[in-house]
Formats: C-alpha cells, structure tokens, sequence
C-alpha cells in the first residue's frame, strides 16, 4: 500500500531519533531500501535548506514523535474514532484521564481541552468559571510556547503573559505545563547532545577492508514475516572474509536475541583482543546490558550514526543478498522449514558463494588462504 506524506514523515523522523531501522519498517510494514530513500530525500531537502539537524530541531523531532505514538496509543485503546459524537468521545477520554496529558487526549480525538475539563470536573468543582480561565490560560501557554520554538519555560511564559496583561503566576504556569505534556528543550538539550555525542561513536568510519580475521565483526537484524507471524534474524559478519560468524532467529527483536548471537559467534571463534564490534545504532545493540558484556570481553563497540546507513552497508547488502538469492523465492510450508532454509544460505553463502570483495573467493577460502600464509611464515 502507497504511503502517505504523514506515513513517510513518521517514519523517518522516528529512524532520526534513534530508533531502529528494524523496528521502524516492522511497525509501519515498508521495506528496509524503502525506509533509506525516504532518508535520503529527507537529508537532501535539509541541505538545500542549508540546516544540518540541530540538538534543538533533534528534540523537537523526537518531541513529535513521541506525541505521535500516544495519540496511535490512544485510538487503540478507545471505542469510538475521530468522527464519534462529542458525548461518546468525551467518556471514552475520561477513562483515559491521568494516563496521557490532557493536551495529547485532546488532540487525539478533535476535542477542546475546555470541554474535557467541564466534563471531568463537573461533579467535582462546580466553579464553570474557573475551568474557563484555566483553559484560555492553557491556550495562551501553548502558543507562547509554540512561537519560542518550546524553549521558554514556566518563567519566560509568565514574563510574556504579564506582558500582554495575564496574571498568572509561575508554578500554575508550570502545573498547566506539566499538564499538558510540554517543557523548555533548555532542560535536556545538553544532556541530549552529551548522551548523544558519547553514544555514536562511528569507530570504525566505513574502513569495511581489516587486515586479518576477528578484527572487526559488524551486525544487523532483519525481519521476515511467514504466516502472519514475524522472525527477526540477527547475524554477525566477519569483515575480513565476509563470513557469517554467527547468526540466531528469534521471534522477538529483544536484547536476548543480539547477545546470544554475539555469545555463539565468540565461542565458535575465540577472537584475541582487538575485536572491534560495529551496529547501528538499536536498542539490541545501545543497551547497557549488552553493552557491559562486551566490555567485560574486552571488545570495542563502534555505532552507525543514526541517519547514515551506509555506516553499515555490507550487513545491508548480505540480508539483500539472502532474500533475494532464498527466502523470497521460496514458499515455506512450516516454521522448520524456514529455519532450515536460513541454515542452508549461511553454509552455502560461506562455503560455496564467491564474494566480489573476496576476488570471488568463498569467505572460508579467503580465511584458509590466511592461516596458510601465516603459517608458512
């Protein structure tokens, strides 16, 4: 099915964020090529704009993005839809009430924040009044926050209320703040950049040609969906000879799936210090469990930066290679029958499929060759 702009935009504003791009065309059903496209022409429209994405416009994406997934959150939690009558609307929110802000409950069905409040608090404050100053107040925090690009907090915004003859003082403004969902991007902008800066490190800087094997080891995770039932196959490639080192099929995209993968890989070889291991930049792969693992084994972690996919473009190029060349030209008739048929590729891709990068050696030809030489050395 064609995507909408909206559709495209999400997703790529999702994948910028950090998020997966795994988890990304999971959830939204497009193709991994589909997905860096979409990226592509998003990056070359902010060039021709001459802005490179700031920490600031980075939050703000991920500030969208967020309110985005509740409201998809909210719509599969309620009865009714964007068209119900008001009344249906306004009960199915109340049940909602104090577990979303009030601003993304209302937005998600076309709804005032004025008439959501008479609603809930009818029976509990009958002061019609008040609920009208509080949600004009609302109104007028909002768009001062809006128009400083959501950099003024509950001070600035009293400044600029008392400006335009609002009284109001700073913790109602900051309750009403808290309220609905909105804060300065001042409070985490450093510790974004600071989490960010330290988070993608790119060490490995597309050097896709290491000297010997069990040097550098890069991984992905790729999803194919049989049966209405989605498995996510994680692999880990030897730079060196493009060799499939290790690989696991799971049928969650947990952290599980990645260190297994990792731990088999590192029992069948045995690498000596030195190994550098590169990914993107997914939860799997960021998260501090796995993390701590490999320091305690002493392996260097390199990370793709979040919306550069040619960071890691042979893990790209070998789950191409193994859809096209197998899983998409067969019909599997059961689950084993899929699992025996990855199997297969990885022996097959291993020992018997030149590799261009090789000089059209087999990637266990291309290590043969290397033991070889050091030995006669």
């Amino acid at each position: 099915m064609r995507k909408t702009k909206e559709q495209k935009e999400l997703a790529v504003k999702r994948y910028l964020s950090g998020e997966s791009a795994t988890a990304v065309i999971s959830e939204i059903g497009i193709s991994r090529s589909a997905l860096y496209l979409w990226v592509k022409q998003f990056r070359e429209v902010q060039k021709d704009k001459g802005n490179d994405i700031s920490i600031v416009s980075y939050k703000r994406l991920q500030g969208k993005v967020k309110r985005l997934e509740e409201i998809i959150q909210i719509f599969k939690t309620v009865n009714c839809n964007y068209n119900s009558p008001l009344k249906e609307k306004l009960y199915a929110l109340e049940e909602l009430y104090g577990q979303h802000s009030v601003h993304i409950l209302c937005e998600a069905l076309d709804v005032s924040r004025g008439t959501f409040y008479n609603h809930i608090l009818r029976n509990k404050k009958q002061n019609t009044v008040y609920v009208q100053r509080k949600e004009e107040l609302r109104e007028k925090i909002q768009k001062i926050y809006d128009d400083s690009h959501q950099i003024f907090g509950a001070g600035k915004i009293m400044a600029v209320l008392k400006e335009q003859g609002v009284k109001a003082g700073e913790k109602t403004i900051r309750l009403l703040m808290r309220d609905m969902g909105i804060k300065s991007i001042r409070q985490e902008a450093k510790s974004l950049y600071d989490k960010e800066k330290k988070r993608n490190r790119n060490l490995l800087q597309q050097q896709f040609n290491p000297l010997r094997p069990n040097q550098v080891w890069v991984s992905d995770i790729t999803m194919f969906r049989l049966k209405e039932k989605n498995f996510y196959i994680c692999v880990i490639l030897d730079l060196y000879s493009r060799a499939v080192v290790g690989y696991k099929i799971g049928i969650k995209n947990s952290t599980q799936l990645t260190k297994s993968t990792f731990k088999l890989a590192y029992i069948n070889r045995q690498p000596q210090s030195g190994l550098m291991f590169h990914s993107d930049n997914g939860g799997n792969y960021c998260c501090r469990t796995f993390q701590s693992y490999l320091i305690k084994l002493n392996v260097e972690q390199s990370f793709s930066r979040p919306y550069v996919p040619y960071d890691n473009s042979v893990m790209e190029s070998f789950f191409a290679s193994m859809k096209r060349e197998e899983l998409y030209r067969r019909k599997f008739k059961s689950e084993n029958e899929f699992y025996k048929a990855v199997a297969d590729y990885v022996i097959f891709y291993n020992e018997k499929r030149p590799h261009y990068q090789n000089s059209y050696s087999t990637p266990l030809k291309k290590e043969q060759d290397y033991y070889n030489s050091i030995e006669q050395k």
